[in-house]
């Protein structure tokens, strides 16, 4: 009752220091009125209680992993987001606003619009985002409240993530960035511009959304998985995220009080629920109401409920949404209804956002496409047939690494020199991010394929990983095959790897790192001849790839404990330290090196082939149609042909078996020997 103790009712010198008489009449007036708010007090809780006995209605908006795929796909040209009924794409960001412009119309409970992350790279709008800001500014003209960081926010490293955010703020409104557990290297400066974000208040662990009554507090995680592929995030680190979690929701339920918890996980699924990270994350913690996933694109058409968090993950690229219904009473939030919705023809694009990419086109035309003398929309080349990535051997990653093939000996083969010629190129299918789809006219645009290959930056700041040339011994060569063979099954798909200049075939029956049984290169002449890589072989062969998955050639060694060290080397046998020295120069004429991109390359390589329809335009050749035998899986279990070639860890695991054999006969023979000797008479 801190409401009735004011001066001058029971205070020395005010009403109440009076006659004896005054002073009774006073406490009489007292309990009367004590009396009147203590009945008006019961009322009041009442009907709060009774209210949140009466559910509360909230719905959920969310996407996730949009990575600037504005423009339905594929291809760009198809799409018309103005009509409905004409073309087969699926996403695009004026479809997306309508959505959430109609699902907010047809309730009326509040709605949140929220992402989970890697709303930043995949096409050519993100090459103008340090500049414009293109990706946050229509989320907020779109309606998103809150976005999180995924690990590709961070492709553009520290710097370009805080540029990115500073001309959001410049331009104007965006949605909250959250984000609980970034770690800052006090000791670096590469990321005190982007912590600078951070400390102004650009970026925070957590925010708090009130909506009619309802405290909701959102807040957001890098998983572990999306830190490890954040290389060009470093010297940023990423707390563990079950432990983040943790305190924030102890802080968030019990000191700041909210209803709903809602956390923005860029961690993902997977197939299996045990290596599922955030199916993990909702065990470990109690208390999180939601988890909108990113970072894993995995299709879930139902949520997946696990200790009480409700769990989604809209697919990513846009291509579907979930629309989240959600009843909050005293006794917690329960799942009322949930939607996932396919962005397709069907759904009109909101005009407003439609223009506002229009106007995006424009500038990425001006700042980014017209010092190459390119265009968005311009056709380089045209197809019969799809081109799709596959976790083997795939038209498109056949396609990918002739361009990489090509382009290095483009650069650097000199005829007098053989050992100059590129042997082989690799990729891994990570970098490769979407097919090349005929569509109406089977016309490809410089547009589509920039987003088949759109990821990175380079040393010079400019966008797009790099082209990079090493030497490698025939024995690192089998080392380099042999991560596809098993590290997909480890790490998943997007560690295996596409090949240009070689046919290899491999046992998965084997030992694991001991699965490649042939290799053929390239004579460089159209034929391939056997490759010997025998332990005592020192030549070297020329591996062009991109500097993301060089670097990562370059780790595979400590990931595997020194089975797969693979050395990358110079042309005259030296190791290189410093990978960015290997990269290569597209025109050595101009001072410094000009980086040759993954993506020009493939754009240039296509405008290579033959026009023989005789319209112009080039054709891609029909022997990229169908796979051509690059990688021949030879599954058997021959004795013979599991052991012939065997490396030490094969030799090492038939000593092993044999070993054990021999002591299970051993004690086999001894315990016959004990039973025998016990059934003799004494």
């Amino acid at each position: 009752m801190t409401g009735l103790h004011r001066p001058g009712i029971l205070e020395p010198g005010g009403v109440g220091d009076q006659s004896d008489r005054g002073h009774k009449h006073g406490i009489i007036k007292m309990r009367a009125l004590t009396a009147v708010m203590a009945f008006l007090g019961v009322i009041v809780l009442s009907l709060g209680t009774q209210a949140m006995a009466e559910e509360t209605r909230l719905t959920i908006v969310h996407t996730d992993d949009l990575h600037s795929h504005f423009l339905g796909f594929s291809p760009n040209a198809d799409y018309t987001p103005l009509t409905t009924g004409d073309d087969a794409t699926l996403g695009g960001w004026a479809r997306i606003s309508t959505l959430i412009q109609t699902t907010k119309a047809a309730r009326d409970n509040p709605v949140l619009v929220l992402d989970g992350g890697d709303f930043l790279m995949g096409s050519l709008f993100h090459t103008v985002s340090r500049e414009e800001a293109l990706e946050l500014g229509l989320l907020g003209a779109m309606g998103y409240d809150v976005t999180t960081l995924g690990n590709h926010e961070f492709d553009l490293k520290p710097e370009g993530l805080a540029r990115i955010i500073e001309s959001a703020a410049k331009k104007g409104a965006f949605p909250a960035i959250v984000s609980a557990n970034v770690i800052f290297d006090p000791a670096d400066e590469r990321d005190d511009r982007l912590e600078q974000q951070f400390r102004d208040g650009r970026v925070t662990p957590y925010t708090i959304l009130e909506r009619d009554g309802l405290r909701i507090g959102v807040f957001g995680l890098m998983g572990t998985d999306a830190a490890e592929v954040a290389p060009f995030a470093r010297p940023v680190q990423f707390a563990d995220p079950i432990e983040t979690a943790r305190r924030l929701v102890d802080f968030l339920r019990n000191r700041q009080q909210v209803d709903v918890i809602i956390c923005l996980s860029h961690s993902g699924l997977n197939d299996n629920p045990d290596k599922s990270e955030d199916v993990a994350l909702a065990r470990a913690v109690d208390g999180i109401d939601v988890i909108i996933s990113g970072h894993t694109d995995t299709f879930l058409p139902e949520p997946i409920v696990e200790n009480g968090a409700i769990i989604v993950h809209a697919r990513g690229y846009g291509l579907r949404v979930g629309v989240l219904d959600l009843d909050i009473a005293d006794t917690g939030v329960d799942l009322a209804h949930y939607d996932y919705i396919t962005v397709d023809d069907s759904i009109p694009g909101d005009p407003r956002i439609d223009a506002l990419i229009t106007a995006a086109r424009d500038v990425v035309n001006r700042k980014t496409l017209g010092p190459l003398e390119l265009t968005f929309d311009q056709v380089v080349a045209e197809t019969d047939f799809d081109l799709t990535l596959k976790p083997s051997e795939s038209t498109l990653g056949n396609l990918v690494t002739d361009a990489l093939r090509w382009a290095g000996n483009k650069a650097e083969y000199d005829p007098t020199n053989p050992a100059s010629r590129v042997a082989v190129a690799v990729i891994s299918n990570g970098p490769i991010r979407d097919d090349i789809i005929h569509g109406k006219t089977g016309q490809i645009a410089v547009s589509d394929l920039f987003r088949v290959v759109p990821l990175g930056i380079g040393s010079d700041g400019s966008n797009g990983y790099p082209l990079v040339s090493v030497y490698v011994t025939a024995r690192e060569l089998k080392k380099t095959f042999e991560i596809l063979t098993t590290l997909p099954g480890l790490k998943g798909n997007d560690y295996v790897v596409q090949i240009s200049g070689a046919k290899v075939t491999y046992n998965p029956n084997r030992m694991l790192f001991d699965r490649v049984t042939d290799i053929q290169i390239s004579d460089g002449a159209g034929g391939y001849v056997p490759l010997d890589y025998s332990s005592d072989k020192k030549a070297t062969y020329k591996v062009v790839t991109d500097i993301y998955n060089a670097t990562f050639l370059k780790v595979i060694g400590s990931f595997t404990k020194g089975i797969l060290t693979i050395v990358p080397k110079d042309h005259s046998g030296a190791p290189i330290e410093d990978l960015t020295e290997a990269r290569i120069d597209a025109d050595p004429g101009q001072p410094g090196i000009q980086e040759r991109k993954v993506w020009g390359a493939l754009i240039d390589f296509v405008q290579t082939f033959h026009d023989t329809n005789g319209n112009g335009l080039p054709d891609i050749p029909a022997s990229y149609a169908a796979p051509e035998g690059r990688q021949v899986i030879d599954s058997t279990l021959n004795p013979f042909k599991l052991l012939a070639g065997g490396n030490y860890l094969t030799w090492s695991a038939v000593a092993a078996i044999i070993v054990a054999l021999l002591l299970c006969f051993s004690v086999s023979w001894r315990a016959l020997r004990l039973i025998r000797h016990l059934r003799e008479p004494t």
